[in-house]
């Protein structure tokens, strides 16, 4: 299970949303098979459909 707190925590040098956005796609691609939203993320950038996105960049890890 891949919880985004640990996401962010683990990549401190990640300045914006879409910065996550690929780095959930990257981890995706290397066979996690669980997103849990379990945090908000707090970059200027993060749109009001977050975890919506952050779904579609799980999932279109191929």
């Amino acid at each position: 299970m891949l919880y985004l707190s640990k996401v962010i925590i683990a990549n401190p040098d990640l300045e914006s949303f879409e910065d996550l956005k690929m780095v959930i796609k990257e981890l995706a691609a290397r066979g996690e098979m669980y997103l849990r939203f379990d945090v908000k993320p707090a970059y200027p950038d993060t749109p009001p459909d977050w975890e919506d996105q952050l779904e579609v960049a799980f999932s279109s890890r191929y």
